[in-house]
């Protein structure tokens, strides 16, 4: 069995981490954490470019080495101990968490959401909503 879950960093994706190590450590699961890098591209000279690639993705390792370290604690708290596998995506967040979920064919994903009013959402959406429309399995959000 193996969970995925997706953090950006953030306190309640931080939350989302430690909630879905101490689920593995229960039921004796490997863990996925993703991040998904999502830069800006420039057009120049007729070529697309990535800005700041180098930089993006030092960030985006150490958001996911800090959350390996979460994960881990969080499991040795609940007395287990589990394997974890770290992963940087590309693309558009929901849409590059659902594929490395059904590529991976994991049991669940394990998300944070951030409670944006409801306004904010309908503008620009809400990554766990969207998870939860496009994923292949039961995901869990986390506040």
């Amino acid at each position: 069995m193996r969970y995925l879950v997706a953090t950006d960093g953030s306190a309640v994706s931080d939350t989302a981490v430690e909630h879905a190590a101490v689920e593995a450590s229960v039921w004796d699961a490997e863990l996925e954490i993703v991040h998904v890098l999502t830069p800006e591209t420039e057009f120049v000279e007729g070529d697309i470019v990535l800005a700041g690639e180098e930089t993006a993705i030092e960030r985006g390792e150490q958001t996911l080495d800090q959350a390996e370290r979460m994960a881990q604690e969080a499991a040795q708290r609940h007395g287990g101990d589990i394997e974890i596998r770290t992963e940087l995506l590309t693309g558009r967040p929901a849409e590059a968490i659902t594929e490395h979920a059904e590529l991976l064919e994991v049991s669940g994903v394990y998300v944070g959401h951030r409670g944006l009013s409801d306004r904010r959402e309908q503008v620009v959406g809400s990554v766990a909503k969207s998870v939860v429309d496009k994923a292949p399995v039961p995901v869990t959000i986390v506040k």
